[in-house]
């Protein structure tokens, strides 16, 4: 297995960890009462956007080139770690 190979193995890993804490958030959200509800909503799509960025980010790594992808990996570094302290905020709060 190539590195770029490993590394989208990782990141894909990280996306569906990522997408079961919100799948538990959204869950969170439908017993809250109806203001929480709102503000969990609210925050909840903001996470899902930023997963549909890095499942973009992701996509792009797999179309480019073995000779090319370390391009592409500053970019992806800083989108999951934005991700990642989102998911982490958000999780938090809602605690």
């Amino acid at each position: 297995m190539s590195m770029k190979e490993s590394y989208e193995k990782k990141l894909q890993a990280q996306l569906n960890e990522w997408k079961a804490d919100i799948d538990k958030l959204r869950a969170q959200a439908d017993k809250a009462e109806a203001d929480a509800k709102i503000k969990y909503n609210k925050e909840i799509t903001e996470l899902q956007a930023m997963q549909a960025a890095a499942k973009q980010k992701l996509a792009e790594l797999k179309e480019t080139g073995d000779d090319s992808w370390e391009e592409l990996k500053a970019g992806i570094e800083n989108a999951w770690d934005s991700l990642s302290k989102a998911v982490k905020s958000t999780t938090a709060k809602f605690k």
